[in-house]
């Protein structure tokens, strides 16, 4: 049985719903006199919003398209392309979750391999032409080709795996150092992925020097194939400077601050990053059958692992369940908005009035108390505006325009042709309610009134409105602009109509939202500040403060308990917890030191330099029963399965789903984790499991 068949045998049964990608062949004649190629054109039959991917199947498909081409002797040369908008996007990840075998995950690895790096190995040069995103398999299947042009339109050029839990496999680790050099290359394969997958747009990809040629996306082809009839004719050198840079000192420095950046931000909880770097290592020597095979056995070990299934499942989370909110309102409820209004004029608010006006491109007033603050926050908002057009992300004349869309007022009058109003006022019920009596008596009947509260009741903030059905939770996290996450708030007496347009705003606004029940310090903040708190308590116990800083390093989250209280300001955490006491006595407790840390006035227990302020750390001195690292972990573990547990049996959310969901995009938890469900799950934390096996984790 030859090798194809053999993985076919493999692999066939278990790709019974892939969506296969067919390569489509039609000959093409050169300009310039430069012969025939054979254009392959990768599709799925479906149109953009169903990009192009690589299962069995598809690779099978694409295998017999080169294997036809490789007997003609008419060719002068091959070249590759998507449909419209798609080069392709990689894997098959439904596909890659079907995998249960080692021998299986082996055999995908060795089946991309055969195929796509036939195209770099035909006795004729080998074209890709780049015409849409392409990323994971699909730039792959690029970098194994001779050359490359690429639209300067594309949206996306990106090799996301170890976001994953995975690593290019077939063919990247080894291709793009040796192509751009090796700095260059972990940037795509490693550090890109682990910054919320950042991806790169058509021109960076081209200056980076993953393509030799760059056109503009009305008529890309057509010069594609020109340019590739004058390589083809000799006419056109193509200088690839950094191609297999000569020290390998360089090559070993890029690799060990790779290593060293990582370390950092997982600490050693994720393998696929790690794996990716010794697979970029290994390129600087390995021949292709050696890099290729150690490329084989990397995915075989990560195909077959836990972090991958959480990685799928978060990624799923992310891609489907967030476009498509568990419980919201139809969306023909939703009432137009064609004005906004903002109470406060700080700087919580100022970054909402720019989101606003960017996004929904409608007029936004800031109201405050006084003119200096309302010029303070009209001010932040035409700065920002100025560093988006010093960047090239905003024409002179969309600067021109945003700027005239915000403006600011002393008095609440200005709402009242307002359709949506927000408040970013100071986390008090008794300032919120006065704040909203003040605007309802202003705005229009229909007009929406949304809070930005982090932790407060918006049933109780609406308690006293003439229509409360109007009022919904809107909650931010900070930075505005960065943070994908919008928790939406039904209170008791929130309508549907307002609901709606809660959800179309956030839509508009380029957010996730999630809905939320009305319940203290809704979902994320109530469960970091379940984690907060029960690091403190082992500190204010005696647990040296080191210790309990990094129990949990081994989760890789993205920054330490006591880094996360500088972030969000210890007046702030305390404000919660207090709030979640009130709430819960008998599970949220209010440290007495971190009360004395607050009337200090320091910003946290580090220094500018990020090392511990001695003071502040002796804040927390005096305790006499300390607890080991492991049990600080064990105690944080269990306090958020318990509190958990209770909030799903409050309804708070719809599902464990949606836990993950507000904690991957709100708190930053991470993908190789899958949210904090999968994990409590796999640790045998939760009892019984909120996911079953196979959700998130092997089968």
């Amino acid at each position: 049985m030859s090798e194809i068949e053999t993985w076919r045998s493999l692999l066939a049964e278990r790709a019974t719903d892939e969506v296969v990608t067919k390569a489509l062949v039609r000959d093409v004649q050169l300009p310039y006199g430069a012969g025939t190629m054979a254009l392959i054109t990768l599709d799925n039959g479906f149109d953009h919003t169903k990009p192009n991917t690589f299962g069995p199947h598809g690779l099978f498909a694409l295998n017999g398209a080169l294997a036809e081409i490789a007997e003609r002797t008419d060719l002068a040369a091959v070249g590759v392309t998507g449909k419209p908008f798609i080069f392709a996007v990689g894997a098959d990840l439904k596909g890659a979750a079907a995998l249960t075998t080692r021998e299986e995950a082996l055999a995908i690895g060795a089946l991309g391999h055969h195929v796509f790096r036939r195209l770099g190995e035909l006795p004729i040069p080998s074209f890709a032409f780049v015409n849409g995103a392409a990323m994971g398999g699909g730039l792959e299947v690029a970098l194994h080709c001779s050359y490359r042009t690429i639209s300067s339109g594309v949206p996306a050029v990106a090799l996301p795996e170890c976001s994953l839990g995975l690593v290019p496999g077939w063919g990247g680790t080894q291709l793009l150092p040796r192509l751009i050099g090796p700095a260059a290359a972990i940037r795509l394969i490693v550090e890109n992925p682990l910054a919320q997958n950042r991806m790169i747009k058509g021109r960076e990809a081209y200056e980076l020097g993953v393509a030799d040629a760059m056109f503009e996306p009305a008529d890309f082809l057509e010069e594609s194939l020109r340019w590739a009839a004058r390589v083809v004719n000799g006419e056109v050198p193509v200088e690839r400077p950094v191609e297999r840079p000569a020290r390998d000192e360089d090559w070993d420095k890029a690799v060990g601050d790779a290593r060293f950046l990582v370390d950092m931000k997982l600490r050693g909880a994720a393998p696929a990053p790690y794996r990716a770097l010794d697979l970029i290592a290994l390129a600087r020597t390995a021949s292709r059958d050696e890099g290729f095979a150690a490329e084989d056995e990397a995915l075989a070990d990560l195909l077959t692992g836990d972090e991958l299934r959480a990685g799928l499942y978060a990624f799923d989370l992310v891609q489907r369940r967030a476009k498509r909110p568990a419980g919201a309102p139809d969306a023909s409820l939703a009432r137009k908005v064609t004005k906004v209004g903002v109470v406060g004029a700080g700087l919580m608010a100022s970054q909402m009035a720019l989101l606003f006006a960017r996004r929904l491109e409608v007029p936004v007033v800031l109201t405050d108390l006084d003119q200096a603050r309302l010029d303070k926050g009209v001010g932040y908002v035409h700065a920002e505006v100025d560093k988006l057009l010093g960047k090239g992300r905003v024409s002179p004349d969309q600067a021109n325009r945003l700027k005239g869309l915000v403006t600011g007022s002393l008095t609440k009058d200005a709402f009242a042709d307002a359709d949506f109003v927000i408040e970013a006022v100071f986390e008090d019920l008794v300032v919120k309610k006065q704040v909203f009596a003040e605007v309802e008596a202003v705005v229009p009947a229909e007009c929406v009134l949304a809070t930005n509260t982090s932790s407060l009741s918006v049933t109780e903030m609406g308690a006293e409105l003439r229509h409360p059905g109007r009022l919904v939770g809107f909650h931010f996290f900070n930075p505005v602009a960065v943070m994908p996450l919008l928790e939406i708030v039904r209170g008791a007496a929130t309508d549907d109509a307002t609901l709606a347009t809660a959800f179309a705003v956030g839509k508009a606004l380029k957010k996730s939202s999630v809905l939320v029940k009305d319940a203290p310090a809704f979902v994320v903040n109530r469960l970091l500040t379940c984690f907060m708190g029960e690091v403190v308590a082992a500190v204010d116990e005696g647990t040296p403060l080191e210790v309990a800083e990094h129990a949990l390093d081994g989760l890789g989250l993205p920054m330490t308990p006591f880094a996360l209280l500088q972030l969000v300001g210890p007046a702030v955490g305390l404000h919660v917890a207090e709030t979640l006491h009130d709430a819960f006595p008998d599970r949220f407790g209010v440290s007495e030191n971190m009360a004395k840390l607050v009337a200090t006035g320091k910003p946290g227990v580090y220094r500018p330099d990020f090392t511990l302020d001695p003071e502040a750390v002796a804040v927390f001195s005096g305790g006499s029963a300390p607890s080991t690292a492991e049990q600080v972990r064990e105690r944080v573990l269990a306090a958020l399965a318990r509190e958990i547990r209770i909030m799903l049996d409050d309804g708070v959310v719809a599902a464990p789903q949606d836990i993950d969901l507000c904690m991957i995009l709100g708190a930053g938890w991470p993908f190789h984790l899958g949210g904090i469900t999968p994990y409590l799950d796999r640790t045998g934390v939760a009892s019984p499991r909120f996911l079953a096996p196979g959700v998130a984790s092997m089968p």
